[in-house]
Formats: structure tokens, sequence, C-alpha cells
């Protein structure tokens, strides 16, 4: 019983503590186009995104900013998205597609297509925004806006991620929930401290600061390219702001499990490569994972055999406490499923989540420790 109470404890104050870092103070809001607005370069980058390629770059040609450029690099895909590409409006003057360079050895494909864009960008704001990503008409006035509002010298928005199928509504929301909980978005903004990520999907920068920093060169061999840029930046004396831009662009990741798979072990991987300390934190985050996908419904299997076969107090506080422990963890993702536009029955699917997020997280924490690289985007990466 005294064990049972301990794990209690743990698991309210650990499930509290986890669903209570996203705090995101910086919120983006609708705002009149500016009158004086300077040139903004949209940089996107495009490889294999046949599925999402003619949404993103319509969304974009449909911004209300009067004063930017579309700069699509097609980074010599193996599926459709050039032919698609070749059949948008070429009348528009403000949408350039450059076709990408071969990949050189020792860089990234991100990075790479990045820096080829960046190079024939003519804006005094570079805005990278990727293939999966959709804009709201409103986006560019009101990010460039808060940008200037909150003096960033790079910006980035958390956007809404939409998820269709049962797999992204049963994993994801799990994933970000970690994310937020190693990223705390007030940490990020706060100058004093050295936590910095971005959000690759939507990033701001002045051109300046970008130049200044070495931009995408600088981080040529990095897949988690975001999280870089943001390190580099803020620890070059550059203000890092991220904020809330669920409610103007939306993005659509990964569509089925193996999608998942590769796209989340890959970037669990990378996290973890990058800061050796961090495989610990990895191997306990599958520990908590496991831990709701198999301990949890166990204490509560225990607990219901016990009090019918043997009922008395110890057996009565055993499932009390394990029912507890089970409706708080069953509240705050029914919150969180609220927050995303989930249906609230997702939150029973924790367990499976978990134990796939879980196996995730070791996998990625194994594969550091054995030295071994992965695919993405048809490239193999072993640094």
């Amino acid at each position: 019983m005294f064990l049972s109470t301990i794990f209690l404890l743990f698991g309210i104050i650990t499930i509290h503590w986890l669903h209570n870092q996203y705090q995101l103070d910086i919120l983006l809001e609708i705002t009149p186009p500016p009158k004086n607005a300077p040139l903004i370069s949209i940089c996107v980058p495009a490889r294999n995104e046949e599925r999402n390629i003619r949404r993103c770059v319509e969304a974009l040609l449909a911004q209300d900013y009067p004063n930017f450029e579309i700069l699509v690099l097609e980074d010599r895909s193996t599926d459709s998205t050039a032919k698609i590409l070749d059949s948008l409006p070429k009348q528009d003057a403000r949408l350039r597609i450059i076709p990408g360079d071969a990949l050189p050895l020792g860089w990234a494909g991100k990075p790479h297509a990045l820096v080829q864009a960046s190079a024939s960008a003519l804006g005094k704001w570079l805005c990278f925004i990727d293939a999966d990503t959709f804009p709201a008409p409103e986006t560019i006035s009101a990010v460039y806006a808060k940008a200037l509002e909150s003096e960033a010298d790079l910006f980035s928005i958390f956007t809404h991620q939409e998820m269709g199928s049962f797999w992204e509504r049963t994993i994801l929301p799990l994933v970000l929930t970690a994310l937020s909980a190693g990223f705390s978005p007030r940490k990020v903004n706060d100058p004093k401290s050295d936590i910095a990520i971005a959000n690759g999907q939507f990033i701001f920068i002045k051109r300046t600061v970008y130049d200044a920093i070495g931009g995408h060169a600088a981080i040529k061999d990095s897949i988690v390219e975001d999280k870089d840029l943001a390190v580099l930046t803020k620890s070059s004396g550059y203000r890092l702001i991220v904020a809330d831009g669920g409610d103007f662009v939306s993005t659509r990741m990964y569509t089925s499990l193996p999608e998942m798979w590769e796209g989340w072990t890959k970037n669990i991987y990378l996290g973890l490569r990058d800061d050796p300390r961090l495989v610990v934190l990895g191997i306990f985050g599958a520990f908590l994972a496991f831990s709701a996908a198999l301990l949890l419904p166990l204490w509560v299997g225990i607990g219901v055999y016990l009090t019918v076969a043997s009922p008395n107090q110890v057996s009565f506080v055993i499932l009390s406490e394990a029912l507890i422990l089970w409706g708080t963890l069953i509240y705050w993702r029914i919150r969180a499923n609220d927050a995303m536009e989930i249906p609230r029955w997702y939150a029973f699917t924790v367990p499976l989540g978990a134990a796939i997020f879980g196996t995730m997280m070791l996998t990625s924490a194994f594969k550091v420790i054995l030295g071994k690289g992965v695919v993405w985007k048809g490239r193999r990466y072993k640094r």
C-alpha cells in the first residue's frame, strides 16, 4: 500500500508538471497590413511534397501583406512535386521556382535548400516556411507586426497541427506534450535563459541577423536546423521569440504511422545525439511513457483483482489510488485534446500512444548509443 501511495503522488505531480509547461504568453493578432511594408522573402524548401505543395503556395499567394516574394526551392524531388510547381500560375511575379543543386558532401538537405533560396532572396526579412504548412491570409501581416512589437530578431510560431487519422490523434498529442516539457516557451523567450528552440515550420528572421550569424551555412550538417538556428541566434546575443500562431497557421506533418515513426524517431534521435546528457532524459521519458502504457493499467488490474479476490482496506486503497491517478491522466489529456481540437475519447488511447512513443524514444536513444544514423527524405545521415 505504501508503494501504491508513493506511485500516486509521483504520478500526480508528474502529470500536472508535464501538462503545464506549454505557456505561451505571446499570441498572434489580426493586424492591418502595414502601409510602408518592407519586402519579405518567403522561402519554401520542397522535397517530395506532392501532397502539400500546391495548397502551401496558394495559401502564400493569398497573403494580404502588400510586399512579398515567394521562393520555392525544388530540392530534386523523386515524386511529382516539380510537375505540380510547373503547373502553378507563371504570370504571378511574386512566385519564383528555383531548381535545387545536388546535395554536397557534409550538408543536410534542408539547410542546403534554404541556403540556396536565401541566396536569391531580396527581402529585409526572411520567412522560412515548410511545404506542409498553410497560413491564413492575415498571417504575414500579423507576424511582421508582432515581431516588431516584441523586438524580435528571430520570431517563430507554433502552429495548429492538423490530425486527421487515428494514429496522428493517438501519438502526436503525447509527442507535443513531451516537447513542451523539454523546451518551455517562457524560458525560450527569456534572454537570461540559454534554452532555445524555433519551429522550423515557420521562422521569421531579420536578413541582417541571418547573415551575421552565418545563416544555414553555419549549421550545414544539421537535420534539426530550426533548433540549431535558434541556438545560434540566441547565443550570438540576438532576441529570440516564440509565439502561439495556432489560430493563423496549420500544419499536417505526417498522415500515417510509418511516416510518424520515421519523422519522430529522426527528431528524437538528433535531439539526443547533439546533447548526450539528454540520452538519460530520453530513457527517463521512455520510462514515463511505458508507465502510462503498462504500469498504470496493470496497477488498476491488480487493484480490481485484489478487491474481488480479497476485499479489505488495503485492496480498496490500492484500487482507489490507481483509479485516481488514471482519472487525473484522463482529465489532463481531455483538456489537451480540447485545445488541439481532437475528440475527447482519444484520451483513452493514452496507453497505446504512450507505448509507441516510448518505443520511439528508446529506439532513438539506442541509435545514439550504438552510433547508428537515420534516414530522412530518402537520404541517410550518420553524424
